[in-house]
C-alpha cells in the first residue's frame, strides 16, 4: 500500500504558526483549543546558551494507527490508496457520549473534541480535497520558511533522508509515524 506522510525541517521552523492558522481556516475550526494542527515548543540549555525548537504537530497518518482498534464505532479508517487516516464524523459518538479512547490512545495527541457538548471527533485529514486536486495541504503551502513538505513517504525519504527525530519528538516503533524530519 502506498503511503504519504510529512517532511518537516525542524531548523527552519520559527514557530509563527502560520500552518496551524492554515489549517484553522481550511477546516473552519472555530478559534479556541481544538487545533489539528499544533506547534509546540521546546525550550533546552541553561542560560546563556539556551536553545528553542519548534515542532509541527499534525496527525502524522502512522502505518499503523492504533486510534483506529481504539474507536468503539469504527469511525476511524486507514485509506488503502494512500495511507491517509481519516474520521467519519456522523459515525462519531461525540466527546459527550464516547470515552474518547483514540485520543488516549494516541501517542501523538492528534485525535481532537472541540469543547462544546457533544462536539466529534477531528483531526488532519491531509486536506483531502486539495489532495484530490493535486494540490499540497494547506498547513505546507502557509508555511513562510517553506519547513514542511508532503507527498508519498518513499519520495520524501528519498529526497530528505530516512531520519526519524527531533527534537520534542517521540518516534513510536509500535504506530510508525509517516514523517521525515531534519532535526534541530
Amino acid at each position: 500500500m502506498p503511503q504519504i506522510g510529512f517532511y518537516f525541517d525542524q531548523t527552519r521552523c520559527t514557530g509563527c504558526s502560520a500552518c496551524r492558522v492554515a489549517c484553522k481556516d481550511w477546516n473552519d475550526i472555530p478559534a479556541g483549543p481544538e487545533n489539528w494542527m499544533r506547534v509546540q515548543y521546546t525550550e533546552t540549555g541553561v542560560c546563556p546558551e539556551v536553545q528553542v525548537s519548534y515542532l509541527a504537530a499534525p496527525c502524522w497518518h502512522c502505518l499503523d494507527p492504533v486510534c483506529i482498534p481504539a474507536c468503539p464505532v469504527d469511525a476511524i479508517r486507514k485509506r488503502e490508496a494512500d495511507g491517509i487516516v481519516t474520521v467519519n464524523r456522523e459515525a462519531c459518538l461525540g466527546n459527550a457520549a464516547c470515552p474518547e479512547k483514540c485520543k488516549k490512545a494516541c501517542p501523538y495527541s492528534a485525535p481532537q473534541f472541540g469543547p462544546l457538548p457533544g462536539a466529534k471527533m477531528g483531526k488532519c485529514d491531509f486536506c483531502l480535497e486539495r489532495v484530490a486536486a493535486g494540490k499540497l495541504p494547506d498547513c505546507v503551502e502557509a508555511c513562510p520558511v517553506r519547513a514542511l513538505d508532503a507527498g508519498p513517504l518513499e519520495a520524501l525519504r528519498a529526497k530528505y533522508g530516512d531520519h526519524q527525530s527531533a527534537v520534542g519528538f517521540k518516534y513510536s516503533k509500535r504506530v510508525r509515524p509517516a514523517v521525515v524530519f531534519k532535526s534541530k
